[in-house]
């Protein structure tokens, strides 16, 4: 027998050893996880009845495949009364449900990791294990989800992974980080998947407690949704290198965290996205109403919607990979225009002259050339400098939806749809990105794109992006000459 077949084998004997009372499959197409973060349940405590009751109405409200639970779960003695509570609600849910731990559930006083997980093990609800020996952290594992169809094909993965608690000196910090040793262990149990799906990376989510360093970028950046009311990220000091092997690695899509109360953010970072679950424990400190975060993920696509539920109901919903909300699609939208255009193509009129901003291109411009191109491109140019292009086109809209555009030029661009302006990258500059939003209704809408070049280096790229498409150039197919 071949030798990684063999290996195949074995880790499949292993996972199907560890998740047998539960192997998860899509479901039409769909599987849907919860997170529930910082519970904070203190057996003493009034507030775990509302806790309690906010758990069970986002269940009820959602129906997961399984949940999730991001870390300070348990956060006062007696600790293993309060685990067995926890558990309950679970197991009379009859919801399968995965751990990963927080800075606090296994502080000296309460319980050690181990001994919690001893306690998890004994749940039929619960799925996951101890994880692999002769590493930081406890209770790493990888939970497959397997196609709706081929019972034996996994199609997405849910990695689990402790994000641990404290260094070991102050001058390291106030929180621990994900070490080295932890990140081999997802690099090697992301390059088997990837090698058992043909050299293909899995779709993945990731779930820990405490945020990666990469987070702070998305604070009061533009396409950030959510509330960072905690005023910073509370991240470990040290950057291990845990994102970058994700971006590397491929197959995670998105990163599921908690630790920080009032921080429910969510945003993309090179093209990962990065959230915060919402807190749940009543007795969490904390202004934000208590609930769940929820993931719905599609089959054999890399995509998924993300919200926060809470007993009064839905919030807003986020798109992976477009970064596009359900606020975005309010509208309102521009209808289209009543034209058939048959043919493919940009009109463009080509102009030369010294320019410092695209009103220059009429004002002092002398016009040259005009004719009909592919795409909005200035390969036709007849200099290297001082030249300007006003290109008019049909763009046809397959769906009704909200539309990101995002135009990268060196030097000044403009960009509108049925006379509005979408994209201000005006003046004398060298290659910036700009990015805006438009709702368009489903047909033909006219688009104008103004350009010029001043000096020093020429370059125009428009990218689209929708509800169920990531990033990619303005294709051809989508232009009408006019």
């Amino acid at each position: 027998m071949n030798k990684n077949l063999l290996l195949s084998l074995l880790f499949l004997l292993i996972v199907g050893t560890t998740f047998a009372q539960h192997q998860f499959h899509f479901k039409d197409g769909k599987f849907k996880v919860v997170q529930f973060t910082d519970i904070h349940w203190d057996p003493t405590s009034p507030g775990c009845d509302t806790t309690r009751n906010t758990i069970l109405s986002v269940l009820n409200q959602e129906k997961p495949d399984i949940a999730i639970l991001t870390g300070d779960i348990v956060t006062a003695n007696p600790a293993k009364k309060g685990w067995e509570a926890v558990i309950k609600i679970f197991e009379e849910a009859k919801m399968p449900f995965a751990v990963t731990l927080g800075n606090h559930d296994a502080e000296p006083q309460f319980m050690s990791k181990q001994e919690i997980f001893n306690i998890l093990l004994k749940s039929a609800y619960f799925v996951g294990s101890h994880g692999p020996k002769g590493i930081p952290g406890h209770g790493q594992y990888v939970i497959p989800v397997y196609d709706s169809k081929e019972k034996d094909k996994v199609k997405s993965l849910l990695y689990c992974i402790d994000s641990n608690n404290y260094p070991e000196t102050d001058e390291l910090g106030h929180y621990d980080w994900i070490h080295f040793e932890q990140i081999a262990w997802y690099r090697d149990q992301s390059k088997h998947y990837t090698a058992m799906n043909g050299g293909k990376p899995l779709p993945a989510l990731a779930f820990f407690h405490i945020a990666l360093p990469e987070y702070k970028n998305l604070m009061n950046r533009k396409g950030t949704w959510g509330r960072c009311d905690e005023g910073e990220v509370c991240s470990a000091d040290i950057n291990s290198g845990m994102f970058a092997s994700f971006a590397e690695c491929k197959d995670v899509m998105g990163v599921f965290v908690g630790h920080d109360h009032d921080n429910e953010f969510i945003g993309l970072e090179k093209g990962i996205c990065l959230a915060y679950g919402r807190v749940t424990g009543t007795d969490a400190y904390g202004g934000l109403v208590r609930g769940g975060r929820v993931i719905e993920m599609y089959e054999g696509e890399r995509r998924f919607d993300s919200w926060v539920t809470t007993p009064q109901g839905k919030e807003f919903a986020f798109y992976y990979p477009s970064g596009i909300t359900s606020i975005d699609e309010e509208g309102p939208y521009l209808p289209a225009v009543n034209v058939k255009p048959k043919k493919h193509g940009v009109n463009y009129t080509y102009y030369e002259g010294k320019f410092k901003k695209t009103a220059d291109i009429f004002n002092n411009g002398k016009k040259m050339k005009e004719g009909v191109l592919n795409n909005f491109i200035i390969t036709e140019a007849r200099s290297e400098d001082h030249f300007g292009y006003d290109f008019r086109s049909y763009i046809k809209i397959p769906k009704k939806g909200v539309y990101y555009f995002d135009i990268a030029s060196d030097d000044g661009s403009r960009l509108f749809i049925d006379g509005k302006e979408i994209i201000d990258n005006d003046g004398s500059h060298s290659q910036e990105f700009v990015a805006g939003k438009v709702a368009l209704d489903e047909g033909f809408h006219e688009m104008r794109v103004l350009y010029f070049e001043d000096y020093m280096g020429q370059s125009l790229k428009i990218k689209i992006t929708d509800r169920y498409n990531s990033s990619r150039i303005l294709p051809d197919d989508m232009l009408y000459a006019k």
